[in-house]
């Protein structure tokens, strides 16, 4: 008897501290998990990893580096880290060309997606320019089980060890307008890759998302300029919407709030400690069911971007081309 009761405390301690874990564990027990893809505060800053005809679509060189901490303090709880590389290439040939990599780690799971994207500028006289993107890749998932007793040696409703890589197609439209706006469609994972442990236990598969995305920047509004954004994303089940705004304060520094309707309002701080350079923070104020355990949610972006100087004039002083 006094070791049934001390089995059922150790399980309530477990429960109690890995709430989010447990919850997480017991959608992986089952036939298929269908996983959402990453929530960024910063989604105007990571436009190209969910929209491949965003890519270079700006002049220059750039390289944007995000982390994101979600539900701080809350065991197992999602961790994202994402890299995108995007350069214009329109003075050696039409288009832009870049490279994408995110992390995606939550609970025992972890997700790794590696995605070269090609966008093609349509130009539409009167209107901006309209971007047609791909994007395709790698995605790995991986599973590395690490249970804490008790629990049998041998448990067939527990998912095993996994770990494997699958083709990854991402498409979308990008119109830059020439009024100060943007508007994006988009889908990624559109080969909706299946992942199996070969026992029929752990069976994964990423789902088609869909991504509608759009912004305005409302220029000289005292001595800044408010640009404003909007994402949409589902995979038909879902819905969640972000309505960002933020003040840019003479291209030096920005404050914002961001409002979720899933989970969050956020409060953006960022500035340009050099000529190109932007670093920002995010925290996130949890609005759902986890407030009473998450510390809020923290996230960190770093962005860069050079330019290629403009290429000097040949001039000829020969008597033959005066």
């Amino acid at each position: 008897m006094i070791f049934k009761k001390r089995s059922v405390d150790l399980i309530a301690k477990f429960m109690k501290r890995n709430s989010l874990l447990v919850l997480v564990l017991l959608m992986i027990s089952g036939s298929l998990i269908a996983q959402q893809d990453k929530l960024i505060t910063h989604f105007m800053f990571d436009k190209m990893s969910l929209n491949p005809g965003e890519t270079g679509i700006d002049e220059g060189i750039c390289g944007t580096l995000l982390y994101r901490n979600q539900w701080d303090k809350v065991n197992g709880a999602p961790n994202s880290v994402v890299l995108n590389l995007a350069a214009n290439m329109n003075r050696f040939f039409p288009g832009g060309i870049g490279i994408s990599f995110y992390n995606d780690a939550i609970g025992f799971s972890s997700q790794n997606n590696i995605e070269l994207n090609y966008s093609y500028p349509l130009r539409i006289s009167g209107v901006g320019t309209l971007g047609i993107g791909v994007g395709f890749g790698l995605m790995n998932f991986s599973m590395n089980p690490q249970w804490e007793p008790p629990t049998t040696a041998i448990d067939p409703t527990l998912p095993n060890a996994i770990s494997a890589n699958k083709f990854d197609l991402n498409f979308g439209l990008y119109l830059k307008g020439e009024q100060d706006y943007y508007v994006g469609i988009s889908s990624t994972h559109l080969t909706q890759a299946r992942f199996a442990d070969g026992l029929g236990i752990t069976d994964y598969g990423s789902v088609r998302h869909y991504y509608l995305m759009g912004g305005k920047t409302f220029r000289d509004v005292g001595p800044g300029d408010i640009e404003t954004n909007l994402m949409v994303r589902t995979e038909l089940l879902h819905f969640s919407v972000d309505v960002n705004a933020r003040y840019l304060w003479n291209n030096i520094a920005y404050a914002g709030v961001t409002y979720r309707t899933s989970d969050a309002i956020a409060i953006m701080l960022g500035y340009k400690p050099i000529k190109n350079m932007t670093v920002g923070y995010s925290y996130d104020i949890t609005t759902n069911r986890l407030s009473s355990v998450s510390k809020g949610t923290h996230e960190i972006l770093v962005k860069y971007c050079y330019h290629l100087p403009i290429p000097p004039i040949q001039k000829s002083k020969h008597p033959r081309w005066l």
